[in-house]
């Protein structure tokens, strides 16, 4: 089979399409012939050693997909040859199969594109572990969300929508805060054009309940000087690239809280609990409350050039790769 390899920690352009064996199942384990991969700002940083797990080289990018079970392992009960599954991988996915813990599938609804699927379980499953679990929001909130046309962005704006909230979208252009609106956002910033914290006021009046925030940088600071009284500051990363260093007086000062999103180690620790949630979500677009984009496909061959797009903060929505 064809696969993506990474042996060196380099960017992109370093890695190789090469031809190896096809993957047999262990026990436990099920092998998936892979439709598409999601793609993932992780997928930039884990070839460039610049993210928190690390594996030994060589190895094969990519996170998620969706695909068809091929085979299954000795002990592998709840899943058969033939069934449609959306599975997390953190790394192997960038391939034309895949062998894959049954503990790591979750059955698709019939009918249910493979690449909205394949893009789903990572920016989905964070938005959601992080605004009804850890933020609680609220229909009468207003949420706040920064990067708003990325995969984990636009599927914030989305849920946020889907509960009921006020959601205001911030992005650094135009054409991006027009998809923002598209997937519901009720009011739009341009952090390019205009200030942060004056479209904070001008949108969200006494600041808003809760912030979602994969940027960091030097947004994180300004969102969270204009946040209301109670308010909720998800950490969901650094997309920007540099850690904010917020002064902790301000959390005294607003009765604010900062919030750790760590959505691999919720998923790790809490498998039932998540499965629900990527249930009542594929429920939700059964229901039409959630429309994911999937804004482009790149062939196997062309996974540098979807990283780097990733990279340069060329993507909106989702984009997936389709061996």
């Amino acid at each position: 089979m064809r696969a993506v390899i990474c042996e060196e920690w380099a960017g992109p352009e370093r890695l190789r399409i090469v031809e190896i064996p096809a993957p047999t199942p262990k026990p436990g384990e099920v092998v998936i012939k892979i439709h598409a991969a999601g793609v993932n700002f992780p997928d930039v940083l884990i070839i460039q050693k610049k993210y928190q797990f690390q594996p030994e080289l060589p190895f094969i990018p990519g996170a998620e997909l969706a695909g068809e079970i091929l085979l299954t392992g000795d002990g592998v009960i709840g899943f058969a040859p033939g069934d449609q599954v959306a599975a997390l991988t953190t790394t192997g996915a960038f391939a034309e199969q895949v062998a894959v813990p049954a503990e790591k599938c979750l059955k698709i609804p019939a009918g249910l594109d493979m690449n909205i699927a394949a893009g789903f379980l990572l920016a989905y499953g964070t938005s959601w572990h992080a605004i009804r679990d850890r933020a609680a929001l609220r229909p009468e909130e207003t949420m706040l969300v920064l990067g708003a046309a990325g995969g984990v962005g636009l599927s914030a704006v989305e849920i946020g929508k889907a509960i009921g909230a006020r959601v205001v979208a911030a992005a650094s252009s135009d054409e991006k805060l027009d998809i923002c609106k598209a997937h519901g956002a009720d009011e739009v910033i341009n952090y390019t054009s205009e200030d942060l914290r004056a479209g904070i006021k001008r949108t969200c009046g006494k600041g808003p309940n809760v912030i979602y925030d994969p940027v960091g940088g030097k947004f994180s600071e300004a969102a969270f000087r204009s946040i209301g009284w109670r308010g909720r500051h998800l950490v969901i990363g650094f997309a920007a690239g540099d850690i904010p260093a917020i002064p902790l007086n301000l959390t005294l000062l607003k009765g604010a809280s900062l919030v750790g999103v760590f959505w691999g180690d919720f998923v790790r620790r809490e498998p039932q609990h998540f499965a629900q949630g990527v249930a009542d979500m594929f429920g939700w677009i059964e229901q039409g409350k959630l429309q994911p984009l999937i804004s482009k496909t790149y062939a196997l061959e062309d996974v540098p050039q979807a990283l780097r797009d990733m990279a340069d903060r060329k993507v909106t929505g989702k984009i997936v790769i389709t061996p």
